[in-house]
């Protein structure tokens, strides 16, 4: 017998590549979404999200909360910086390896870790509990992989909260996910005190990690005035 929360065109030619005559049970909830989730939509702009983060986990003391990006480098850089302003955080992506990612896991439940940045490698068979909030950073492109981020929270009969960050290149994905979910989402302005600058940064010891091809690239505060750079206090437009 084989079991999966998903059946992916990938799992299914596994499953037939391994069976004869198979039969298929599929069970489909009642509902895409669970009620015990709160989701709420923080209408912002790139530059304001890093703040908002900020200051809603420090203004309402979070301490288990899981945050959504969409590509390895945004989720290595805000773990970073979450860091470099005195919030403990760990980091899952494709660049962590397995034994670090149980480690980061396990530090996690343990509390050691306020915030957990993660991938999707995070979005399905992770289940950790009391995760008060789930942040999506970035909205993800595929409307399933907001059902199944929002999912680590409001587990087991707990309620939850999801909050996500409508910028100008996230705002269009809302439709798609309210089509699907089949519910409309309410979006709102962030209240003004969780948009206020943040204090300096504490510089990070730069740490190398070595490539598989054996290069080495240099983690921690990027350097003031390089490309891409977006430190200072983020500016409402």
């Amino acid at each position: 017998m084989l079991f999966s929360a998903t059946l992916t065109p990938e799992v299914r030619r596994l499953a037939s590549s391994w069976t004869k005559d198979a039969t298929m049970v599929e069970i489909m909830p009642e509902q895409i979404t669970v009620d015990s989730i709160d989701q709420q939509i923080f209408i912002t702009t790139t530059e304001e999200k890093f703040a908002l983060l900020y200051n809603m986990i420090v203004k309402q003391n979070l301490d288990r909360v899981l945050v959504f990006a969409n590509r390895r480098d945004v989720s290595q850089r805000l773990a970073d910086r979450l860091r470099s302003h005195g919030l403990p955080a760990g980091l899952l992506s494709g660049d962590v390896d397995q034994v670090r990612r149980i480690k980061t896991l396990e530090a996690f439940r343990e509390g050691k870790y306020r915030v957990l940045v993660a991938t999707d490698v995070a979005a399905r068979g992770l289940h950790i509990e009391a995760i008060s909030h789930v942040v999506n950073y970035n909205l993800p492109m595929n409307p399933e992989d907001y059902v199944h981020r929002i999912g680590r929270t409001g587990r087991a009969g707990a309620s939850g909260i999801s909050v996500s960050f409508a910028c100008e290149e996230d705002a269009p994905q809302i439709p798609v996910i309210e089509q699907f979910i089949g519910r409309t989402l309410t979006a709102v302005y962030p209240d003004d005190a969780w948009l206020v600058p943040l204090p300096e940064a504490q510089a990070l010891p730069h740490r190398v990690i070595r490539s598989a091809g054996g290069g080495e690239r240099r983690h921690g505060r990027p350097r003031p005035g390089r490309r891409g750079d977006r430190h200072g206090p983020p500016r409402r437009k």
